[in-house]
């Protein structure tokens, strides 16, 4: 009987097709050249869109299933925290601050570029360049070393700067105990610590208390001279018990002379005691302003520079021209006045330069040089930076903030960001530091506080009718000294930053 032949359906030859195309990514003997150099730059690609793809179509299948569990089990925990970061960023931000999560997070990125390397060599090797054109192989090889390196070695280096943060989170953030707020509020110490070579011993050259809101985030810094004197401590604290006439005894007991002294009778306090001279200026401090202090930060102003120099620089509005030396050493330069962006040389002398200015106004620039970096250090700057910041921050920073807390005060920044830093600093005219009336500082930080609630409840509640829409300078009232209280009057230029003002304008801005 004769065979009659039926010609194929459709549907039929889809599959036929299909199953040769399948044919032609396992077994490229049978191609024609052009079929051979489409095949191996599609393994490749595929290696590159969805890593092992290319050996589970092209026999591997193995391999290629092990690696798309990894890469879909690494893309939904991207996802994850994607989802947690949207809902809540305290709580990712808590998350990845802790130093076993970012180990973690270092090895499995580290595991996955060796993972995506050896796919990319596989599928090259699947594509069999022994077949292919001279010049066909070296393109095929040329396009897989430069995926390669664009994808195994961007994830070494996102490996190694999640390995220097975690480095630098552990040897900063050492506090083992979390504090809550006292009356809805935190209270932070921020030292500027001057150990340079000519000095003796470390000494606080900035003193600032920030009282940051715990809800609305909303902040109040409180400036302290460094010629403070006639403080006289708490009852029932540390210093009451070694000091309990005080840290009085003129010129040589000034504020940021307490550190040293403490430091050097570290045996006379407790045992377990980290850092006797923090422990004493922050209860001085306490005494000063009246006020509970969770936490502490001191930053090394001599490696202050490099923080700077990791950011990128601060942009600062000089009002007054700035000599760079003077003292026992020569003036070899000038910050001269209006905007300018200034690296960290310039930026540390800018903030100490004591070369024709008060105390007073070295206090002024060395806040505006905290407000320009708070304000210029974006997400974006730390993302794109992150590596030499973290650098810079080693051995630079002590706090006793711990990891648990990150996340609370990560969200906090966010918050006091949306707010207007009111700032007070106890110097003239409100105040002299060694002759003054106790109760002058306190009921001032207390208005001032309540102030900066009234301005956050307002801010929350939307502008009030017939209110601009712009921000207006903060104030805040001035309490009237009382007699004997030792007032005075400096000039202006050089006082300025002095108490109740809500900006720094007199000396210098942050510039945009």
């Amino acid at each position: 009987m004769r065979a009659t032949h039926v010609a194929p359906t459709g549907a039929e030859t889809g599959v036929y097709l299909s199953q040769r195309s399948n044919a032609a990514l396992v077994d490229g003997d049978a191609l024609t050249p052009r079929m051979r150099r489409r095949r191996a730059f599609t393994l490749v690609l595929l290696t590159l869109l969805l890593p092992g793809s290319a050996q589970l179509v092209a026999g591997r299948r193995g391999l290629g299933r092990f690696a798309l569990r990894v890469w879909f089990s690494l893309a939904a925990l991207v996802v994850l925290m994607g989802l947690v970061f949207l809902l809540s960023q305290s709580l990712a931000i808590g998350v990845l601050g802790r130093g076993w999560v970012l180990t973690a997070l270092q090895w499995l990125l580290g595991g996955f570029a060796v993972l995506w390397a050896v796919l990319f060599v596989d599928a090259w090797r699947l594509g069999r360049p022994a077949t292919l054109r001279l010049a066909t192989r070296r393109w095929l090889t040329g396009v897989t070393a430069a995926l390669l390196v664009v994808t195994s070695g961007g994830l070494v280096y996102a490996a190694s700067s999640v390995g220097a943060g975690r480095d630098a989170m552990n040897a900063l953030f050492q506090g083992n105990e979390a504090v809550g707020a006292v009356n809805g509020r935190y209270n932070i110490l921020l030292l500027g610590a001057d150990s340079g070579r000519d000095r003796v011993g470390t000494r606080p050259d900035s003193i600032q208390l920030v009282s940051i809101d715990a809800e609305s985030g909303s902040a109040v810094t409180f400036g302290f001279s460094r010629d403070t004197e006639n403080i006289n401590f708490r009852p029932g604290s540390t210093m009451a018990r070694l000091m309990p006439e005080g840290w009085n005894c003129g010129d040589e007991c000034l504020l940021n002379g307490l550190y040293t002294w403490a430091e050097n009778n570290a045996a006379k306090f407790p045992a377990g005691t980290q850092s006797p001279g923090v422990l004493a200026t922050r209860e001085a401090v306490e005494a000063l302003s009246g006020l509970d202090i969770q936490y502490y930060v001191m930053v090394d102003l001599q490696g202050f520079k490099k923080m700077v120099d990791a950011v990128g620089g601060l942009d600062i509005n000089v009002k007054y021209r700035t000599p760079i030396g003077g003292g026992t050493s020569r003036i070899t330069g000038w910050i001269e006045t209006g905007p300018q962006h200034l690296d960290g040389y310039h930026a540390l002398w800018y903030a100490r330069s004591r070369q024709g200015s008060t105390n007073y106004e070295r206090m002024a620039r060395q806040r505006c040089v905290m407000t320009a970096m708070s304000e210029q250090l974006d997400p974006q700057t730390v993302l794109l930076r992150f590596q030499k910041i973290a650098g810079a921050t080693t051995g630079l920073i002590r706090t006793d903030l711990p990891q648990s807390e990150l996340g609370r005060f990560a969200d906090l920044a966010m918050k006091t960001r949306t707010h207007k830093i009111r700032g007070v600093n106890f110097v003239p005219p409100l105040i002299k530091p060694w002759d003054y009336d106790a109760d002058v500082i306190t009921s001032t930080v207390q208005s001032t506080i309540k102030a900066s609630e009234k301005a956050a409840e307002a801010t929350a509640k939307g502008p009030a009718k017939g209110a601009s829409s712009g921000t207006s300078s903060a104030t805040t009232a001035k309490p009237k000294a009382k007699p004997g209280s030792g007032t005075a009057v400096l000039d202006p230029a050089k006082a300025a930053g002095n108490a109740a003002e809500g900006d720094l304008s007199s000396v210098c801005s942050a510039s945009s």
